[in-house]
C-alpha cells in the first residue's frame, strides 16, 4: 500500500510539472507573438507615414511635369520664366524629402527605400530637365544635392541612389528627343543640332559605365534610339539645307 501511494504521489507531481512546463511555453510564445505583433504594427506605421509623404512629393511632380510641357509648343526664349518656376518649386521638394527623412532611422535606409524609388527617379529627371533648358548643360552631382538637399551616396544614410539619378537621365533623353522635333515644328532648327550634340555626350558617359543593374542596362539600349532619333532629323534637315553644315 505504501509502495502504491508513493508511487501515485511520483506521478501526481510529474504530471502537474509537465503541465506547468508546457503552460510556461505557450506563455513564452504568446509573449514573442506579441512583441512580432507590435514590431509589424509599428513597421506598418512607418510605411503609411512614408506613403503620405511620397504621395505628395507624387503630386509636387505631377505639377512640375504638367508645366514643362509647355516647352515642346512654346519658343524656347518664351518658356524661359514658366522653367525658372519650375526650379523654385524644388525648394518644396527639398522639405517633402527632409521630412520623409525624419520618419525613420537613417539605418533603416535600405528597408524602405523601395517606397520611393519611382518618385526618385522622376524627381531626378525633372531637375535634369530644368538645368539642361536653363542652362544647356548635363546637371551635376552638386547640383542635385543644392536641389534635393540630399547627397548621391552609396551608403546606410538617407541619399539619392546612383541607378536612380542615371535612370532619371535616361528619361531626360526621351524627353530631348521628342523636344528636338517640336523644336523644328516651331521653327528651330539650331537647337536640334545642340540636343544631337548633348546626347552624343551622354550616350558617351553612359559607356564608360559598366552597368550591372538590368533595368538600367535596357534604359541605356533606349538612349541609344533617342541618339539616333535626333540624328534623323538633323539628317532631314541637312537635305534640306535648313541646317548650316560644318566647314
Amino acid at each position: 500500500a505504501n509502495v502504491l501511494c508513493d508511487t501515485t504521489a511520483h506521478n501526481t507531481r510529474h504530471c502537474c510539472s509537465v503541465g506547468l512546463g508546457a503552460y510556461s511555453a505557450e506563455m513564452d510564445v504568446q509573449a514573442v507573438f506579441q512583441q512580432f505583433q507590435q514590431l509589424s504594427e509599428t513597421d506598418q506605421t512607418v510605411r503609411e507615414r512614408i506613403k503620405d509623404v511620397v504621395r505628395e512629393l507624387d503630386q509636387i511632380g505631377r505639377a512640375m511635369e504638367s508645366a514643362l510641357q509647355q516647352v515642346h509648343h512654346t519658343p524656347h526664349d518664351a518658356v524661359l520664366p514658366a522653367v525658372t518656376q519650375v526650379r523654385a518649386q524644388f525648394g518644396t521638394v527639398k522639405s517633402q524629402l527632409a521630412k520623409l527623412r525624419g520618419i525613420f532611422p537613417e539605418a533603416d535606409f535600405y528597408k524602405y527605400n523601395g517606397h520611393w524609388r519611382n518618385s526618385m527617379q522622376q524627381l531626378c529627371f525633372l531637375a535634369a530637365f530644368v538645368v539642361y533648358l536653363t542652362e544647356a548643360r548635363l546637371i551635376t552631382l552638386a547640383d542635385l544635392t543644392d536641389l534635393f538637399g540630399v547627397t548621391v551616396t552609396e551608403d546606410h544614410t538617407f541619399h539619392i541612389e546612383l541607378d536612380d539619378f542615371l535612370a532619371g537621365l535616361c528619361t531626360l533623353s526621351q524627353e530631348l528627343a521628342r523636344l528636338s522635333t517640336n523644336y523644328v515644328t516651331m521653327g528651330d532648327m539650331k537647337r536640334p543640332v545642340e540636343v544631337s550634340a548633348f546626347l552624343s555626350e551622354l550616350h558617351s558617359g553612359f559607356r564608360l559605365l559598366n552597368l550591372k543593374n538590368d533595368h538600367l542596362r535596357k534604359r541605356f539600349d533606349a538612349l541609344k534610339y533617342d541618339m539616333k532619333k535626333v540624328e534623323g532629323v538633323i539628317y532631314d534637315l541637312s537635305i534640306r539645307g535648313l541646317v548650316a553644315k560644318d566647314k
